[in-house]
């Protein structure tokens, strides 16, 4: 049999002084060796092949099989909630191909005002420019690769805090210091990296997908179609709109899989007697229903009496819940909008955004509001807990993987079934 001879060996002899000097020429080389093999980058160009994915990621897909039906369907296994290559891969797969829901209007209602955030490795930027037209960037400087802004505010440029490079709110390259002496250098090349842009009543979605021009911004009836498909008009007209004020947001992270955190959302109502009690006591669990849209689910129930049986009632008479493939929810009900939005941090960690919006006739109730605020936080801590426990039991030995419940779980098992159709994309 012949041999083969490593790639990183010399082609011709080589003379070295003595013994260490041989070693350490073999051990570098060899370690160069396996960096050029092992060295992906997801912004590499060609970072969709599909080998680049392990055989085991692409083995765990093939694991869940939307085609049972769901009275004899298994749920995920549980490496899709563990698996540090599963999430690579739903990160590729999931999140950096079409629209997401990443903030609301609110945020670049006025010229010079921008948001920042982060999608998996994706560091973004959002603003609108002095001519009150609307940008999404990544948040890159292109001299060092500087994170180039943070947070959220009012500027009338942006200035690397690295070196001092600055940029228009358009991505303009509009001055680059100290290159004296540079040969060869195009500024206008080195404006921001845009994104596709567009807005949908109150939110604002950015598309992530390196084969769609990112033009700015977004025509908004082809958004529309393309994120909610048909249920975009059921939306709008119940309530899910502009009118609302906004009031506040709230932050968690939570030492769990974001899936666990879009499972427990989408069990239709399942949890909520046994771990919502107060919540429960609010609702009507009996009228709870659930529709399936191409990748929207909307569940819906009707309250019953007034919490604690005083004249405070939060909830209205009907609660809307609407989950937006993959990771947005939006939550309508009496007076109140909120929004969560889902963000992965890792296999098992992610950050949950809570957004409230209010009826203006209710945002001078200080007392109103503020109460409302405690019933909705003891809800999410309520939550917290169920998910931390739950990702804990998943990373058991003594789990695998589940059945779902027909009756209440349809929205859960619609939501692998998307999951499995983007994974399963070009692998």
């Amino acid at each position: 049999m012949a041999m083969i001879k490593p790639s990183f060996l010399p082609s011709q002899p080589l003379k070295f002084q003595n013994i260490n000097e041989r070693n350490l020429y073999f051990l570098f080389s060899f370690r160069s060796s396996k960096n050029v093999c092992n060295s992906y980058s997801p912004n590499r160009p060609n970072s969709s092949s599909p080998s680049k994915f392990s055989a085991e990621a692409r083995r765990m897909v093939a694991d869940f099989n939307p085609k049972i039906p769901l009275e004899e369907a298994f749920t995920p296994p549980s490496s899709w909630y563990t698996d540090p290559s599963f999430y690579a891969l739903e990160l590729d797969r999931v999140f950096h191909r079409g629209w997401q829901a990443v903030g609301f209007t609110e945020q670049i209602k006025n010229c010079n005002d921008f948001f920042t955030g982060r999608l998996g490795n994706v560091h973004f930027v959002i603003c609108r420019d002095a001519n009150g037209k609307l940008h999404a960037f990544h948040n890159v400087c292109q001299h060092h690769a500087s994170l180039l802004v943070s947070g959220s505010g009012k500027m009338p440029c942006f200035v690397c805090p690295y070196h001092g490079w600055t940029y228009a709110l358009d991505g303009v390259l509009l001055k680059a210091t100290r290159i004296s002496g540079i040969k060869n250098f195009d500024g206008n090349g080195f404006g921001l990296k845009p994104l596709k842009v567009a807005t949908w009543g109150p939110f604002v979605l950015i598309n992530l997908d390196e084969d769609i021009q990112p033009q700015q911004e977004a025509d908004i009836k082809i958004v529309a179609d393309e994120w909610l498909g048909s249920c975009s008009e059921l939306l709008s007209s119940n309530g899910i709109d502009s009118s609302l004020i906004y009031v506040c947001r709230r932050e968690y992270t939570i030492e769990c899989n974001w899936k666990v955190f879009c499972d427990n959302y989408l069990d239709g109502g399942y949890h909520v007697p046994y771990a919502h009690t107060n919540l429960a006591s609010g609702l009507k669990l009996q009228s709870y229903s659930t529709t399936i849209f191409e990748k929207v689910s909307i569940q819906r129930c009707d309250s019953g009496s007034t919490e604690g049986g005083d004249d405070f009632d939060r909830l209205g008479s009907k609660a809307l819940y609407a989950f937006i493939y993959p990771n947005f929810m939006i939550n309508r009900y009496g007076p109140w909008m909120d929004t969560n939005l889902v963000l992965p941090l890792g296999p098992r960690k992610c950050r949950v955004i809570f957004d409230y919006f209010l009826d203006a006739s209710l945002k001078d109730d200080k007392a109103f509001v503020d109460r409302s605020l405690v019933e909705s936080e003891r809800v999410q801590m309520e939550d917290i807990t169920l998910c931390e426990g739950v990702q804990m039991g998943l990373e058991s030995p003594a789990y695998s993987s589940g059945r779902y419940a027909p009756i209440v779980e349809k929205a859960m098992h619609h939501f692998h079934c998307l999951l499995h159709e983007n994974l399963n994309n070009d692998i």
